[in-house]
């Protein structure tokens, strides 16, 4: 059974077809490329394959040579996107109401997403992770949701709103002055998140005072949809899996707190769907450093951090264990393939 984390919605592909004929290409010829059929985007709700829309944004983008392809689309993402929820979000007294509201009714949006928001002091940082496609590159994804998450939050606090910082774990592009004339402010990468750094003072200002009847109205359609849109404990699991690892403090008990269950009812959950956890922490685990040895130059020291590693010498043993080489080894192998137009899976 496939989870709600493996598709989005057709919405994320909104402007695909206008913006990839505008660079004198055809965009259904890459669709059927990834299995993709033109009527899947007229149905703007409509569930469709989340690693089909991944392949597809990574081969238009090195087929166009257009490496800000995702910015262009999220250049014309506005709040209504988000459908319903938007109605909700609007009505928030503050943005920072409406990013807590975002995340809320997230799994509406995008399953496959993870936001995080940590209070800093002056500052706000927002956290965007995605579940991992092993094998797959997902630059394109990972700059279209920090992309949009940078338009949604314009939109509510107003169109001249830039945040302190943007930051993205992966390498840097070849010219990086479509990125910084996109976001206006200074843009990072290699860094050891996706996501935005913005002053708490801009999350916190009041908004004009909506219609609140009508928001209460507008707010008993996610949360009925809530209620129907259960995850699996895999899916919940992975995702809660990907917000600790930074921070090493990565166990069941750990995991279990955060989901409001005790140790043995998480591995009684797992066990039904033919997982354990050590299982599920592996498969995150080597999903996550492929990842990172693809896409970023990130050195392996913080590489190792950022999967839960005390030490960069366990790191090294556990690398060399599942993959039988080392780690820069295998980074090595991975450029090379790049260079050959090839994904892999190892």
């Amino acid at each position: 059974m496939r989870h709600l984390s493996e598709f989005v919605r057709s919405s994320s592909l909104s402007g695909y077809v206008e913006l990839v004929r505008s660079l004198g290409r055809d965009p259904y010829a890459f669709m059927r490329t990834v299995g993709l059929q033109a009527k899947f985007l007229e149905d703007s709700e409509m569930l469709i394959p989340r690693d089909a829309v991944r392949e597809l944004l990574e081969i238009t983008a090195r087929a166009t040579q257009t490496e800000d392809l995702a910015l262009r689309l999220a250049a014309q993402r506005k709040l209504s996107a988000l459908g319903p929820i938007s109605l909700v979000l609007r009505e928030d007294p503050t943005p920072r109401a409406a990013l807590d509201t975002l995340c809320r009714y997230l799994k509406l949006v995008n399953a496959s997403l993870t936001i995080r928001v940590e209070d800093a002091g002056r500052t706000v940082i927002i956290r965007e992770d995605l579940l991992p496609t092993p094998g797959l590159p997902m630059r394109q994804s990972v700059e279209l949701a920090v992309g949009t998450m940078f338009r949604m939050l314009s939109e509510l606090i107003g169109p001249h709103w830039r945040p302190l910082e943007v930051c993205f774990a992966h390498r840097p592009p070849g010219d990086v002055s479509a990125h910084r004339a996109f976001f206006g402010r200074n843009v990072k990468f290699n860094q050891e998140f996706n996501g935005l750094v913005c002053l708490a003072s801009d999350l916190s200002a009041p908004r004009e005072s909506g219609d609140q009847v009508a928001a209460g109205f507008a707010r008993k359609y996610p949360e009925a949809a809530l209620m129907d849109r259960s995850e699996s404990m895999e899916a919940s699991c992975r995702q809660i899996i990907l917000a600790l690892l930074p921070g090493g403090a990565c166990t069941a008990q750990e995991v279990a707190r955060f989901l409001h269950i005790d140790r043995r009812t998480l591995h009684r959950r797992l066990d039904a769907e033919g997982l354990s956890f050590s299982r599920l922490l592996e498969q995150v685990r080597s999903e996550l450093v492929r990842r990172h040895l693809r896409e970023s130059d990130l050195p392996l020291r913080e590489v190792a951090e950022l999967l839960g590693f005390s030490r960069p010498s366990s790191f090294s043993h556990w690398f060399h264990g599942l993959f039988g080489c080392s780690a820069s080894q295998w980074s090595k192998e991975a450029a090379a393939m790049a260079a050959r137009g090839e994904y892999g899976t190892s």
